[in-house]
């Protein structure tokens, strides 16, 4: 019987559908901490759930301490201290550290969440990466330029889902990120090279510290010129070979990559370049399960559930997944306009007509709705096909197609 505290601070969707694939799981205890009392867990999870510690932050490690040392003092030992989101990795990482609990350790867990650790840590190992520098002031960033020059891109050392990331093209540029930013010794900022090229990641299963299995999605566009573009409608998209040709020639670095972090168990996503000359460049790494819908689309894809997997694979070390048998595209709708609401969702009933033996999951959005500010956009439609060239067609016509207002 193994005993798990899983970290959740609120019961969001996913959050729920994780927690679920938890309760699933042979020979599991499973316990809460989380932000939200005991009565605001759903109904549906509440039967199986064996306890649960209210914290007032889930990111402060030392309630985080006080919590896991209360199941330890009721249940005897803890045996996995887990939760999915990338701005947890750290706090729960030095929790382990400090009671000894297995798992990733603080020191891993920093080199994954701060980027210029992680950068540097690759360079030394002789990964190809951006140029780079830990900016604190003006004259970091002086001299970081006349080293690289412009464009460059700025973002937050342990920034999440590519939030304030910021290309710099010109010194107006650098000081209008600069006031967003605000670098100093205590709020330190990573600058990078930019990058022209192809933008992927590359998902991997690591279990005793080897990789035991990969997949790789495209970004159409990057995720910089989508946040730089609010009205772009994008796509991630999963093809249905697991090792096109790009994806097997980065294989390797990725799995030296991973070695280097040090990660031992567990989901990683990383993203990553290939330049117009076929150069390719580890961008950034996160030691937990992908966003922009890759978890659902690798479970249209291979017919499982991606949650109940990675689940399987974070308590009890285990990896088996059935062959791709689709390809599978995440289209985000986002809204053109100046409005501060959805006024207007056009050529949905075409999609319908047209689509909806490839559409596999959506989520639409409804006129009147708050317009999103995130980089997901206000709503988004999952397609699959068996051919990777027909769905590629199927999601050209959705983009051409399907137009929301604000």
């Amino acid at each position: 019987m193994k005993h798990v505290v899983v970290v959740a601070p609120y019961f969001g969707k996913t959050m729920c559908e994780a927690i679920e694939a938890f309760l699933k799981l042979d020979s599991v205890r499973i316990g809460i901490v989380s932000q939200q009392p005991f009565e605001q867990i759903p109904a549906f999870l509440k039967p199986k759930l064996q306890e649960h510690y209210q914290v007032q932050s889930c990111l402060d490690s030392n309630q985080l301490k006080v919590a896991v040392q209360a199941f330890i003092e009721e249940w005897g030992r803890v045996d996995r201290l887990l939760g999915y989101l990338e701005h947890l990795q750290l706090p729960i990482a030095q929790v382990r550290s400090e009671l000894g609990l297995p798992g990733m350790k603080a020191e891993v867990a920093e080199r994954f969440r701060d980027k210029n650790k992680m950068k540097a840590s690759l360079q030394s190992a002789g990964l190809p990466t951006a140029e780079q520098a830990r900016i604190e002031n003006l004259g970091d960033l002086h001299t970081f330029l006349e080293r690289c020059g412009y464009p460059i891109v700025l973002k937050p050392l342990a920034g999440v889902g590519s939030k304030n990331t910021m290309r710099v093209s010109s010194d107006e540029d650098l000081y209008s990120a600069l006031n967003v930013l605000m670098p100093s010794a205590q709020n330190p900022v990573q600058a990078e090279a930019f990058i022209q090229g192809e933008e992927f990641t590359m998902e991997s299963v690591c279990i005793d510290g080897s990789v035991v299995w990969q997949s790789s999605t495209y970004y159409l566009p990057g995720p910089l010129t989508v946040i730089e573009n609010p009205w772009i409608q994008y796509c991630v998209l999963l093809p249905r070979e697991q090792y096109p040709v790009h994806a097997a020639r980065f294989a390797e670095q990725n799995k030296q990559a991973l070695e280097t972090l040090g990660i031992k168990n567990g989901l990683s996503h990383m993203e990553w370049f290939q330049e117009k000359d076929g150069r390719q460049l580890v961008s950034e790494v996160g030691a937990r399960p992908p966003g922009v819908n890759i978890m659902p689309m690798m479970s249209i894809a291979h017919g499982v559930s991606f949650w109940e997997k990675w689940t399987e694979l974070m308590v009890h070390h285990r990896w088996d997944v059935p062959e791709r048998q689709y390809a599978v595209a995440s289209v985000f709708l986002r809204a053109q306009g100046h409005g501060n609401t959805v006024s207007n969702v056009s050529g949905l009933e075409v999609i319908k007509e047209t689509l909806s033996p490839y559409i596999a999951a959506a989520s639409i959005p409804k006129v009147g709705q708050p317009r999103s500010e995130h980089y997901e956009g206000d709503g988004w439609i999952i397609l699959k096909h068996e051919r990777t060239d027909q769905l590629v067609e199927a999601v050209r016509k959705l983009l051409n197609t399907l137009q929301v207002q604000s």
